[in-house]
């Protein structure tokens, strides 16, 4: 400040209040630097001036570059005291965490045989629970994203491999011209006054051979789930890779054995079947009732009512692309019909569509579509839907798809098949006009169609149970018992529980970070117990005062007064109010040039 001015109203704090105040400090000029002035000297001369000052000096104890470095100090221990208990919290939260990571080696060298003697019944024993876990769907962590591979399983079981078995049921008009044509051939050139029994047995064989496909269709599904168990399981392995690396190796081998024995059961269990045919079956309809009901055939469709079969929701698509392309309805299936509605309600029926005669089709959606979508068609070629020759359908999930496939199999709409086998049968194998033939057609009809409902029952229970026993339960035991024994007797332990060195480095960082955890907490303690805060000053309201100091911004008139009147057009102009820190001096003139001569004129280029 220059010699003269007085600072004392800011200092004391009265001309524009701030909530800490101001401290004063006297800093060292360009010639006290260059004159070699030191810091001690200069804290001396700045103590000097504050007492010797008239107008200052009943501030000096609150003056000065030592009483500033005081009050940051006590700010910042402030800043402190607010914020340690909320950072003491998260490093808690912190070490907690990092207790349960570096327990089994924070006392512990990497390098010591002990520790990975444990670590290697850990991860085995690990593995086993997580195994475990997965199939039979214990644990408190569910996920709820996405279904596990023992979910998968049960599908397999109940939803896929039923409706598997139900697609490779033929329709009715190619299974009656097969055992029209086994029952001539039967008789050769006899005529036949009774039905054979050799084409029951021809059909029903036939029959039950085509069952084998899908059960070994099962076996390969559930192969492909327990690998991505095996899979699933062995990320916790990450840390010793060639024990990930050999876990997985011997328990796919297991499996693999396991299914060859398990494949192998499977064509015993349908040798068996073929073996011999209990016609002595309590369920078997038997010939005399077989030939009755042939006799009391009517030529009607069968029928068993209009029960509802299956409902739900799925997408629609033969919608116009104005009107978005497809749109969700509620569909319900019956034995005779399939209709949909606005919403589950079932009041606002939209569309009503007779099952007769209709076929199912896989339909291929976009590469970037999520859905599974199928289609009910004609045969005939005729119109399904409005102008669409086939209603196309989809729905959110796979489960969901063969669910409703199923269901349609149920109702009768079979999947489309190939016609190639058609075309090379002559036209007199098909039909015939004998009344007899047909009598005996409709006879084996019933009598195949009884004696494969019994063994397509006992397939569906039995081959479930035989991958459980065989395959699943025998794997879950053999992770159980004897992992350990084939993993020390396949390599050396050393070998095994190398670690890798991205988790060599990983767990260097986290023994460090627990360290420094534990200093932070100590050292926190110990500024919590010796350190003490003050109570920041209260808040001062100079609104009014800083309003004469910004050009002219103006945020409204304070509360409590009139708002000055606004000038009218007459009206002379308000004098803007001098500033109370600016002393009022007259305006400066305008120099004049000392020969009182005019501005000389602008020089102009010369032509």
């Amino acid at each position: 400040m220059d010699d003269g001015t007085d600072a004392r109203a800011i200092l004391e704090n009265r001309l524009l209040p701030l909530r800490r105040g101001y401290v004063g400090v006297v800093n060292r000029s360009q010639k006290d630097i260059d004159g070699r002035k030191d810091i001690k000297a200069a804290l001396a001369a700045e103590r000097k001036f504050f007492l010797s000052h008239d107008s200052y000096r009943h501030l000096a104890s609150k003056m000065g570059t030592s009483y500033l470095q005081k009050v940051l100090n006590q700010q910042l221990t402030n800043h402190i005291c607010d914020t340690i208990p909320q950072l003491r919290n998260k490093l808690q939260g912190q070490l907690l965490l990092l207790e349960k990571d570096v327990g089994e080696y924070k006392n512990v060298s990497a390098d010591d045989p002990a520790r990975k003697t444990k670590a290697l019944l850990m991860m085995v024993q690990q593995f086993s629970e997580n195994f475990d876990r997965i199939l039979v769907g214990s644990g408190d962590k569910v996920d709820t994203s996405e279904l596990s591979s023992g979910a998968m399983i049960n599908r397999i079981f109940h939803v896929q491999f039923p409706f598997e078995i139900v697609k490779m049921e033929y329709d009715e008009r190619r299974l009656r011209r097969e055992i029209s044509i086994t029952i001539k051939n039967a008789l050769g050139v006899r005529v036949g006054l009774f039905t054979p029994d050799m084409a029951f047995e021809a059909i029903t064989k036939k029959q039950i051979s085509r069952l084998k496909e899908p059960a070994l269709k099962c076996v390969d599904l559930v192969i492909s789930e327990l690998n991505n168990i095996i899979r699933q399981c062995g990320e916790k392995m990450t840390q010793y890779p060639r024990l990930r690396e050999e876990t997985e190796r011997i328990i796919s081998q297991h499996v693999r054995e396991r299914e060859q024995r398990t494949k192998d059961h499977v064509h015993l269990l349908f040798n068996v079947q073929l073996a011999y045919m209990n016609t002595n079956n309590e369920d078997f309809i038997g010939f005399a009732n077989a030939q009755n009901k042939a006799n009391r055939r009517t030529g009607e469709k069968k029928s068993v009512g209009n029960q509802v079969i299956f409902k739900g929701w799925m997408s629609l698509h033969n919608i116009s692309f104005m009107k978005g392309g497809s749109r969700d309805y509620w569909f319900v299936l019956t034995a005779e019909n399939f209709m949909w509605f606005k919403d589950e309600e079932e009041k606002e029926k939209k569309f009503y569509l007779p099952l007769e005669g209709l076929m199912l089709r896989d339909v291929e959606q976009g590469f970037m579509s999520k859905k599974h979508a199928f289609a009910l068609f004609n045969p005939d070629h005729r119109n399904v839907y409005k102008d669409y020759k086939q209603l196309e359908l989809s729905c959110e999930s796979e489960d969901a798809s063969y669910r409703w496939k199923a269901s349609f199999l149920r109702a009768g709409v079979y999947p489309e098949r190939n016609q190639d086998d058609d075309d090379h049968i002559p036209a007199h194998d098909i039909d015939s006009n004998d009344p007899v033939l047909e009598r005996q057609v409709e006879t084996i009809r019933n009598l195949v169609d009884s004696y494969t409902a019994i063994v397509s029952k006992q397939v569906r229970d039995i081959v479930p149970k035989t991958i459980m026993c065989l395959m699943i339960k025998d794997t879950k035991e053999f992770i159980k018992s004897d992992l350990l024994a084939y993993l020390y007797s396949s390599a050396d332990q050393n070998d095994l529980m190398e670690e890798s060195a991205d988790e060599a480095n990983r767990r260097e960082e986290m023994i460090r970070m627990y360290h420094a955890t534990k200093d932070a907490l100590k050292i926190i303690g110990d500024i919590s117990m010796k350190t003490k805060a003050t109570p920041m000053p209260p808040r001062v309201d100079n609104d009014n005062l800083i309003k004469p100091f910004t050009n002219g911004a103006s945020t409204g008139p304070p509360q409590g007064r009139k708002p000055p009147p606004r000038p009218t057009a007459h009206a002379a102009p308000r004098s803007v109010p001098a500033r109370p820190d600016l002393p009022n001096r007259p305006a400066p003139g305008v120099p004049r040039r000392p020969d009182n001569k005019g501005v000389p004129a602008v020089p102009t280029r010369p032509r």
